[in-house]
C-alpha cells in the first residue's frame, strides 16, 4: 500500500519514476540534477519498480537503466530525432551498429564504424546496398543514438554522411551503455515469437495488468480474461492509490474498459488533444464515425472524408497533406490505432472485440486483404463533440516502453 513520508520526498520519488517511465535509458549528462534525485531515491525507486510492476532498476555512476518487462505494447516504435518511426532499414542497422560497438572501441571514426556494420551485415548474410537511402538510415541510427546517450561526436558531425559517402566524423562510444540495452526475454530467444512470449509475463496477472494501464493509453474488457477482470475491478481503488502515488495517475473506469489518465499531460507520449493537422482531422473523423450506424467505415470511404475535412479545412492545416487525403488518413488513422481510439475489424466481428494492424505504410493493404472496417473503440467516446472534458488539458496517457 502507498506509504507516508514527507511531501518532498514524495514529489521527489514521483519525478524520478515519471521520468524514467518516459526515459527508460538516463543518463547524467542529460539532466544532472534529476540524476542525483534518482540516485538519492535509488533503493525506493527499485522496490517501488520491482514489487509494482516487475521492472528492474540498475543506477551507477552516470547512467539509470529502467528493464521493462512484463508486457508487449503493439505499436511503440522506436524514432528518430525527428519523431517519426523507425523504417526496417533503420532497426536492422541499429542491430548491426550496436553489435559492432558493443565491445568497443571507446573511440572510433565514421568510416571504420561503416566497415564493421558492413561486415557485421556479412556474417549475419544481410545484404547492404551502397546508396543513399542506406546512408540516410545510418544516419538516423546515429543521430538516434547520439540523442540517447551511447555515443557522441568528437570531431565533425555524422549527417554530412548522409550527402557525402566520403564524409568522415570520429565518434565516443559508450559501450558500457550499449551492454545495457537488451531486456533479459532477448537471451536464448530463438525467433520473434520466442522473444515477444519471453517478454510478457502474464502469468503474474496483477503486476501484467498494473503494466498495461501504465504502457497503454486503455486497457478493454476484452483484453482480459473474466477472472482477470474480475480481480482488477475489485481491487480497482487500490491499483488507483499505487499508479497516483507512484506516477500521478487516476483511473477512469467504465463497463467497457479502464483508462489510465495523467491530469498534467506531461507523462503522455502522445498527446492526445493536441494542435496540428493530423489531430484536428482526427478529432474530426472521431466526431463523422460516431455518427455512422456502426460507428465504423471501410479505408475507401475513410479517405473520402478526410478528403471532405482537407477541403473545409484547407486553409489551416498542412498544405502537403491537405493535397495528399491518403497520406493525411493513414497518419489520422495510425494515431487513433496507437491510442487505442479505433482499431481495424472485421466487418463480422463483434464491436467490443479490439483488433490493432501494423505500421501506416501497411494500413491499406491490410483494411484490403479481407473485409475489415475502420471502427471506433469505447475511448473515443471522450473525445466526441460535446463529451465532458477539460479542453485540451487532459491527456490519454500513453509512456515509452
Amino acid at each position: 500500500m502507498p506509504s507516508d513520508r514527507p511531501p518532498q520526498s514524495a514529489l521527489e520519488l514521483q519525478t524520478c519514476a515519471r521520468h524514467l517511465m518516459q526515459r527508460p535509458l538516463t543518463c547524467k549528462e542529460h539532466d544532472p540534477e534529476l540524476f542525483r534525485l534518482i540516485r538519492r531515491h535509488e533503493s525506493e525507486l527499485d522496490r517501488w519498480l520491482t514489487q509494482r510492476l516487475g521492472y528492474r532498476l540498475h543506477v551507477n555512476a552516470d547512467t539509470a537503466r529502467l528493464f521493462k518487462d512484463g508486457f508487449v505494447a503493439e505499436r511503440r516504435p522506436l524514432r528518430t530525432p525527428s519523431g517519426r518511426p523507425f523504417h526496417p532499414l533503420e532497426y536492422t542497422l541499429l542491430a548491426l551498429v550496436l553489435g559492432s560497438t558493443v565491445a568497443g572501441p571507446a573511440v572510433i571514426s565514421l568510416r571504420d564504424l561503416v566497415e564493421r556494420v558492413r561486415s557485421a551485415a556479412v556474417e549475419a548474410d544481410i545484404t547492404l546496398e551502397d546508396s543513399p537511402t542506406m546512408r540516410r538510415a545510418l544516419v538516423c541510427v546515429l543521430q538516434w543514438m547520439i540523442e540517447l546517450g551511447l555515443a557522441s561526436e568528437l570531431y565533425q558531425h555524422v549527417d554530412a554522411y548522409a550527402g557525402d559517402e566520403t564524409a568522415d566524423a570520429v565518434l565516443k562510444i559508450r559501450p558500457e551503455r550499449i551492454a545495457l540495452l537488451p531486456l533479459s526475454a532477448l537471451v536464448g530467444a530463438e525467433s520473434p515469437q520466442d522473444l515477444l512470449a519471453r517478454a510478457e509475463r502474464r502469468g503474474t496477472s496483477r503486476q501484467w495488468m498494473r503494466c498495461r494501464l501504465v504502457e497503454d493509453p486503455v486497457l478493454y474488457r476484452a483484453d482480459l480474461s473474466d477472472a482477470e477482470w474480475s480481480e482488477l475491478r475489485r481491487r480497482l481503488g487500490e491499483e488507483e492509490d499505487l499508479l497516483e502515488e507512484m506516477l500521478g495517475l487516476t483511473l477512469e473506469a467504465r463497463a467497457e474498459g479502464i483508462a489510465a489518465i495523467d491530469p498534467s499531460g506531461v507523462l503522455a507520449e502522445t498527446r492526445f488533444p493536441a494542435g496540428g493537422t493530423v489531430c484536428h482531422a482526427a478529432l474530426l473523423l472521431i466526431g463523422r464515425l460516431s455518427a455512422l450506424p456502426a460507428r465504423a467505415a471501410d479505408w475507401k470511404d475513410v479517405v473520402d472524408v478526410i478528403g471532405e475535412l482537407a477541403e473545409t479545412h484547407s486553409r489551416g492545416w498542412a498544405g502537403d497533406l491537405v493535397e495528399s487525403p491518403d497520406r493525411l488518413a493513414r497518419r489520422v488513422m495510425d494515431l487513433m490505432l496507437d491510442l487505442r481510439l479505433a482499431a481495424w475489424i472485421s466487418r463480422h466481428e463483434p464491436a467490443q472485440q479490439t483488433g490493432q494492424v501494423g505500421s501506416e505504410t501497411q494500413l491499406p493493404d491490410a483494411a484490403l486483404a479481407e473485409p475489415r472496417v475502420f471502427r471506433l473503440l469505447p475511448a473515443a467516446g471522450r473525445f466526441l463533440p460535446g463529451a465532458d472534458i477539460e479542453a485540451n488539458t487532459t491527456q490519454l496517457q500513453a509512456s515509452l516502453l
